[in-house]
């Protein structure tokens, strides 16, 4: 059984990618592309890689200490750059002043890059190898820089020192600077082939009649399907989850926080816009949705809940705003029904 820390298994179209990188030379990386493809796990099996003392044509050994330093994080030529609750989710240990102010109460993990984590990546890239195989820093999600961090990490991109190499990772590479952009050689991340989802997911142990709904609930994308797997989400759920909320049932999104409960409504909107125009749903079967609503008031929600992303981060009361926003999409689902028998009338 894999450890609490290990990453899947590599996806045949990571590992496609992986050996191709590995064939390229320079020292700045940028993976970018949509979410759910991996662009983290494909970072470190470069940096696992690149940092290996027996690599093989696949990449990292997986049983030399440098793979074992990175398997428990705590290589000394790794320096990676997360916001802390990243790193808290993915096992990385944070530096000891910032976990003691988040012990004790002083402030919340950052949910963007600090510019002190930037400013001692910098140090360390300056610094001697300590195993004799380079260095590496990691940067994930890229996007979370803010322009203070993002420049210094230019000056160092611009003149790196030593045997340094960067892999930047990122779902939204309009985000970062064109600076940043320009100094890093880009690579898009592919799209899995047909069936290969499907088999991965079988891998990590998502039952066959699950993995089809999942990876349409999360929009193809298989990394977001085996989130959503692991999370407790199942098909049944998701397709009984579009009336759930017509009755205004909270406990459809309960066991979801902000950003995933708008993310979930996001694409509930989209399907019911895309059936209102005559098109095909992409996240739920048609036969889960109901009516569509007019499109105005499909128009007012989508507002709304863009509206609702920008803080749904940092609310002020996350069951408060769970409970506002399936009050709001119920309202808004039922207003096709009334739309309905209405229409008669005005006949």
């Amino acid at each position: 059984m894999a450890g609490v820390n290990e990453a899947p298994a590599l996806s045949p179209w990571l590992a496609r990618a992986r050996d191709q990188l590995l064939r390229q030379r320079g020292h700045a990386l940028l993976l970018q592309g949509p979410s759910g493809l991996g662009q983290y796990d494909l970072a470190i099996a470069l940096a696992a890689a690149w940092l290996c003392e027996q690599p093989t044509p696949e990449g990292a050994c997986g049983h030399c200490p440098s793979c074992h330093a990175i398997a428990v994080r705590t290589h000394a030529d790794l320096a990676v750059l997360m916001p802390e609750v990243a790193m808290m989710e993915l096992g990385w240990p944070i530096d000891e002043k910032a976990q003691a102010e988040i012990d004790d109460k002083k402030r919340k993990p950052s949910r963007e890059i600090r510019v002190e984590a930037m400013r001692d990546a910098v140090g360390f890239a300056q610094r001697t190898s300590g195993r004799g195989r380079g260095k590496v820093v990691l940067v994930y999600p890229a996007e979370r820089m803010n322009a203070i961090a993002a420049n210094a990490l230019l000056k160092t991109l611009e003149e790196p020192v030593g045997d340094v190499r960067f892999v930047l990772a990122t779902e939204a590479a309009w985000q970062l600077l064109p600076t940043i952009r320009s100094r890093c050689q880009a690579y898009t991340l592919p799209w899995p082939a047909e069936g290969e989802s499907e088999a991965w997911l079988a891998a990590q142990g998502v039952p066959a009649a699950e993995a089809h709904a999942l990876l349409r609930a999360a929009g193809g994308r298989p990394s977001d399907a085996l989130r959503l797997a692991r999370g407790g989400t199942s098909a049944k759920a998701w397709s009984l989850l579009p009336q759930a909320l017509r009755r205004g049932d909270v406990t459809a999104l309960a066991d979801q926080a902000p950003p995933a409960a708008i993310d979930t409504l996001q694409k509930l909107c989209h399907d019911l816009m895309a059936v209102a125009g005559g098109g095909q749903p992409r996240f739920f079967d048609a036969d889960a949705l109901p009516p569509p609503p007019t499109a105005p008031v499909l128009a007012r929600w989508s507002a709304s809940l863009l509206k609702a992303a920008r803080t749904a981060e940092h609310p002020f009361n996350a069951g408060l705003m769970i409970e506002a926003l399936v009050s709001e999409a119920q309202a808004a689902l039922n207003a096709a029904g009334a739309s309905a028998t209405r229409s008669p009338r005005r006949a």
